[in-house]
This record gives C-alpha cells, sequence and structure tokens, in this order.
C-alpha cells in the first residue's frame, strides 16, 4: 500500500508489506516496546509480553529466534519483570564489537520492591557487561544512579551516553563511555532545556558536526543540542515524537499520534505517513496506518519497520521502492 495521496510528497517509496513479521500460533506481542536492526540485518524486537520477551526476525519476516523462559539466563530477571518494565532498545557498533543497551521504566513488585529505573550493557546474546540506575549492588561492573523512570539511550561517536528520562525527572544525563557522570540538564517545562516527557534521544551525524536530538514528545518537538548538551535549535512539525532512527540522510521519528515523520539533514520534513488519527475501528484492519508508532529502524537496505505501543504490539514493515 503505497503512501496517501493527501500526505506530504513522499520521495522515500515505501510500502507496506502486510504479511511481514508473524508469529506462530501461542506466542504475540505485548506492548510495543522497541526495534532494532544490528549488522546482520535482524531485526530485534522487544514488548511486554512474556511470550516472547524478545523477538528475532529476518529480513523476510521469518522468525529465527526468540527470548522467553530463558530470559533470566540472558539479562537476569525474569519474564515478569521484563513485561513490567523493558522499554527502550539501542544498537551500538563500538572498536570491541556490537552491544544492546537496554532501558528499564520503574514498576514494583509483589513484594513491594523497587524494580527497573536501569539501564544495562549486554551483548547480543544478552549477556549483561554493565548496568546503571537501581542496581542491587555497586562493584566495577554497576552503578547506583536515581533515575525516576529512564526511556531511552544513546551512543555519540566519542562513545559518549546520553539517558532521558522521559517518565521522570525530564532530566538529561551524559556520562562518558565508562559510564562516569559528566553533565546533567532538564527538568519539566516548555522553555529551552527544559522538557515534557523527553522520551527519546539520538546522536544525528547528518551534518558534519554530531548534534544531540531529543524527542520532547509532551511538547511536541524535538530539541537539538550540542553533545555537551547546549540548546542550539527546535524543530517543530511532529506530533507526540517517542524517539528518533537515521539513515541515508534521514531522521525518522515514530510519533505515538499516529503517524511518522521524516526529516532531512537540514531538519526539514520529507514525509509524513501512515497517519490513522481518524481511524475509529480496529486498527488492524489498515495496513499501513498507524495508531500509536513508538519504536522504528531501518534496515541496510532502506526497509522501514515502525513498532506500535499497542496491546497486541503491532510490527509493520514498509519495503524502499
Amino acid at each position: 500500500m503505497a503512501l496517501d495521496k493527501d500526505e506530504p510528497k513522499n520521495s522515500l517509496k515505501l510500502e507496506v508489506d502486510p504479511t511481514w513479521g508473524k508469529l506462530p500460533s501461542g506466542m504475540k506481542f505485548g506492548l510495543g516496546c522497541a526495534v532494532v536492526v544490528d549488522g546482520k540485518d535482524r531485526i530485534i524486537v522487544t514488548s511486554r509480553s512474556t511470550n516472547p520477551c524478545v523477538a528475532i526476525f529476518d529480513i523476510k519476516g521469518t522468525l529465527l529466534e526468540t527470548w522467553d523462559k530463558d530470559i533470566s539466563s540472558r539479562i537476569g530477571y525474569d519474564q515478569a519483570q521484563f513485561n513490567a518494565t523493558a522499554h527502550g532498545l539501542y544498537w551500538s557498533k563500538e572498536p570491541e564489537g556490537e552491544f544492546l543497551y537496554w532501558t528499564e521504566n520503574v514498576s514494583k513488585g509483589k513484594d513491594g520492591k523497587k524494580l527497573g529505573a536501569r539501564i544495562y550493557k549486554t551483548d547480543m546474546n544478552g549477556k549483561i557487561l554493565f548496568e546503571i540506575g537501581n542496581v542491587a549492588n555497586e562493584g566495577s561492573k554497576a552503578i547506583k544512579w536515581e533515575f525516576a523512570n529512564p526511556t531511552d539511550v544513546a551512543v555519540s561517536p566519542n562513545g559518549d551516553i546520553y539517558i532521558v528520562d522521559g517518565y521522570g525527572s525530564q532530566k538529561v544525563f551524559q556520562f562518558d563511555k565508562n559510564f562516569k557522570h559528566l553533565k546533567t540538564i532538564g527538568g519539566p517545562g516548555k522553555d529551552h532545556g527544559k522538557f515534557n516527557t523527553c522520551h527519546g534521544v539520538w546522536v544525528s551525524t547528518l551534518n558534519k558536526e554530531p548534534e544531540l536530538y531529543i524527542a520532547d514528545r509532551g511538547n511536541n518537538r524535538l530539541e537539538v543540542l550540542s553533545l555537551e548538551m547546549e540548546y542550539k535549535r527546535t524543530v517543530e512539525g511532529v506530533r507526540t515524537p517517542c524517539c528518533l532512527y537515521q539513515h541515508d540522510g534521514h531522521l525518522y521519528v515514530p510519533e505515538l499520534g499516529s503517524r511518522v515523520t521524516v526529516i532531512d539533514a537540514k531538519d526539514k520534513i520529507v514525509t509524513q505517513m501512515g497517519d490513522g488519527s481518524g481511524i475509529k475501528d480496529d486498527i488492524g484492519m489498515h495496513p499501513g496506518k498507524f495508531k500509536a508508532p513508538h519504536a522504528l529502524t531501518l534496515d541496510s537496505k532502506g526497509n522501514l519497520y515502525v513498532l506500535e505501543w499497542l496491546g497486541q504490539g503491532r510490527i509493520q514493515k514498509f519495503n524502499k521502492g
């Protein structure tokens, strides 16, 4: 299904594939959390489900593996906690190899104990290499840090790590590659340098000088900062932006308000696609339309994958024409 004619002119030639990424009988997605593509063009999908917690597909939509009952042997906590706290996921190619950065929302266990509020770095099999936030014990691979309710993480070319506390303090934290704290900005508000659900963060390398983009969802804007977290400019025209992803000269923005927006290196809107805000019936009956895009990614061929914050955690693939 091609993009609607009444939407901004689309030069990206993306067409929905309604058959992609189906789960076998007995498995279902929950609320769609995150989707990333690794160096082998494997699409990694996380959702608030216990079966599967993590689903990994190839480009054609073949299910390669799932993490469910074995999740505790991988990342150190069980399916129930994953179902309660899963949120962000970031894939990073570093000199030492490929890594995943996971962001946990805050929750409470049956005993009232605080769960989540943590970021952890793993290898591609889910083995925890480092964690920061609400950790049980500090050590060489774990740092206690007071995140209220973090939502996303990004890594810059120099290795610095940026974490947004988007469901909590509305602060942005900068750490070096060893998680040494460098700087904190933010807090709630509408002024530049303040945020209202700073839900996503991305280091853009579209221009000569890398820049930090913050998806300031509640303020319906993207805030652009230097890597030292000094304000530079604001991008308007987005609607409840969740996060960002860079591919082939563009930044792709999933908007919880039923749409995906694509901007170029000059922050100009290239297209706004899949607006399903006017649809009242079952959104699943309308391939190519969105209800609540929460995350997205693109593979090396330019195919787009959009995951939605819906009970059924719908993911849609759009093939590059």
